[in-house]
């Protein structure tokens, strides 16, 4: 949260008094909140009326748990992460529809990473909550509908909803057929009545708004972990790091690689250039290892015809092909979010 509006906000003088703190492991901590009211604070700001709604607001948040040391795993478990969490801010009537389009964002996001073995299940009240019966029920149905809506078959979990809200979680299996809970909707009246949220009406009166908490990936570095598992290193194009590297035959091509280096970056490619002492094959080997989509080869032939030949990561060869042909194929893929490395393979 911006540091500014945490001070204006008149809350942190407040917070930094009742600062809890405690030692674990011979190490001090201090208890923060969660991203959630970071958030409440910036719809606090100013007064709303029906039109502002639903408003959506998102952020990288940052959050810590203290994980055991024993159960420390990789990107998989870690003490502090990054969420993509958002909060939306809507009318009751809105409820519904909101769920219903996050729900489509979810299955058009996993799909582009490759995951459509997708678990979907609609976790109930706890037995230690906030909130009525009824408050309970009726958010729990608005979760219901808009899975309904869509199509989507799901599963009950009793009692596993957050303190303040039934949720949707949202599963996927990785190449192991390992489960993973990765994104959440929670449905949420109990915040907005605790922190006095409200927003003026069409009638001109005050009314509560409803809170949605959502998250698609999760935790940034758990999903890393997974889909690196699951594509084992091999990033398609449009998400490589690196999506080619220029590999000089000899030192005479060295000037026509920099001049194709600098062709690429300007159309955007991701690129480097190998002009290291190592001979080529083991200058190939090492983009292999690396995993790097496209390895160009630049011999004489290529500098003669002001070309490129292309060994793709996969092993195929494309010889001598005209340097827009390789940034117009490379650009489609990474515009279309394409798994394939070559649009002829």
């Amino acid at each position: 949260m911006n540091v500014d509006l945490w001070h204006r906000s008149g809350h942190y003088d407040n917070f930094k008094e009742n600062m809890y703190f405690t030692a674990v492991e011979d190490r001090d901590y201090a208890v923060r909140p969660m991203n959630c009211p970071g958030s409440i604070l910036i719809y606090k700001e100013k007064l709303h009326s029906f039109r502002d709604l639903p408003l959506r607001l998102m952020e990288m948040g940052h959050v810590h748990r203290f994980e055991l040391s024993g159960v420390l795993h990789g990107l998989f478990r870690l003490r502090a992460f990054t969420q993509d969490d958002g909060h939306i801010y809507c009318a009751p009537d809105q409820i519904e529809d909101e769920i219903f389009n996050f729900v489509e964002a979810v299955f058009k996001i996993y799909k582009v990473f490759g995951f459509e073995d997708i678990g979907v299940y609609v976790a109930t009240k706890p037995e230690s909550a906030m909130g009525s019966d009824e408050i309970w029920e009726s958010a729990t149905n608005a979760l219901k509908g808009a899975l309904q809506k869509k199509g989507v078959e799901y599963k009950i979990k009793e009692g596993e909803g957050a303190f303040y809200g039934p949720k949707i979680e949202f599963n996927v299996k990785d190449c192991i057929k390992r489960n993973w809970q990765l994104g959440t909707i929670q449905v949420d009246f109990s915040m907005p009545e605790r922190f006095d949220l409200d927003y003026i009406g069409s009638d001109g009166e005050r009314h509560r708004p409803v809170l949605l908490h959502r998250a698609i990936l999760g935790s940034l570095e758990r999903f890393l972990g997974i889909y690196i598992e699951q594509i084992s290193g091999n990033f398609p194009a449009w998400l490589a790091p690196v999506q080619a590297v220029i590999i000089p035959v000899t030192d005479e091509q060295n000037e026509y690689a920099k001049e194709l280096n600098q062709k690429l970056q300007t159309a955007g490619i991701r690129v480097e250039t190998d002009m290291t002492t190592e001979r080529m094959n083991k200058k190939i080997r090492n983009a292999q290892q690396l995993k790097i989509p496209y390895m160009l080869i630049i011999g004489e032939k290529e500098v003669s015809a002001k070309n490129l030949s292309v060994r793709l990561r996969s092993g195929e060869n494309i010889n001598e092909i005209p340097i827009e042909t390789f940034i117009e194929n490379v650009g489609k893929l990474v515009a279309d979010k394409n798994t394939n490395i070559w649009p002829e393979l």
